[in-house]
């Protein structure tokens, strides 16, 4: 059975959210009051794709675009459809590097331990 799970695409919702301030003719300064920011920051890493804005922002900023909210946001799809092998690998691999962090772990214990 083929799954496939909708997540919001951060680099491509960032453009968008970009294109449409630019658009409606809002400067970074200008949406920045608006929402109340004390600094520009989280409107840039926005519009890099690094973070998403709060709840609360997206729909003070699609009351200011005047756009509905879920227009803002871009989705990506990504399909599920691993079969048993593929399953069996991926446990595998996690297990593999769990074992090898908790051995980093330990290992950098030990070298303060006795540095």
């Amino acid at each position: 059975m083929k799954k496939i799970q909708i997540i919001i695409d951060l680099e491509r919702t960032g453009k968008r959210l970009k294109a449409i301030a630019v658009q409606k003719g809002y400067s970074v300064k200008s949406i920045q009051e608006y929402l109340g920011l004390s600094c520009p920051q989280p409107i840039y890493r926005w519009y890099k794709g690094m973070i998403l804005p709060s709840v609360d922002h997206l729909l003070m900023l699609s009351e200011l675009y005047q756009v509905h909210m879920e227009d803002l946001l871009v989705k990506k799809n990504i399909k599920l459809n691993m079969n048993i092998e593929d399953r069996e690998e991926k446990s595998d691999i996690i297990s593999d590097m769990n074992f090898t962090k908790r051995t980093l772990r330990l290992q950098a214990y030990f070298l303060k331990l006795y540095a």
